[in-house]
């Protein structure tokens, strides 16, 4: 079984690219296996709420941080979570 890190994504997404092009920061923290996966993670939740195409999203740096450190409650209680309860 592969072991679960938190990676912290720095970056930015173009928004309303064919009116008012606008270059939007953002900080993500996302659990995944690999940089790679973490990669994936972000382009998808970037896509799925933010309607953004992957071309219009540039990564400056992803680094693996500790848990504790995580800036998004829910990164914190699923690193600490000793179980996962399925209904």
């Amino acid at each position: 079984m592969s072991n679960v890190k938190t990676f912290r994504v720095k970056g930015y997404m173009l928004i309303s690219h064919d009116r008012l092009p606008t270059w939007q920061v953002f900080t993500k923290d996302v659990r995944a296996v690999s940089e790679k996966d973490a990669l994936e993670k972000i382009y998808s939740l970037m896509g799925s709420k933010h309607k953004v195409k992957r071309y219009h999203i540039r990564i400056e740096s992803i680094t693996e941080i500790n848990p504790e450190e995580s800036i998004h409650q829910v990164v914190k209680e699923l690193a600490s979570a000793t179980r996962i309860v399925k209904p």
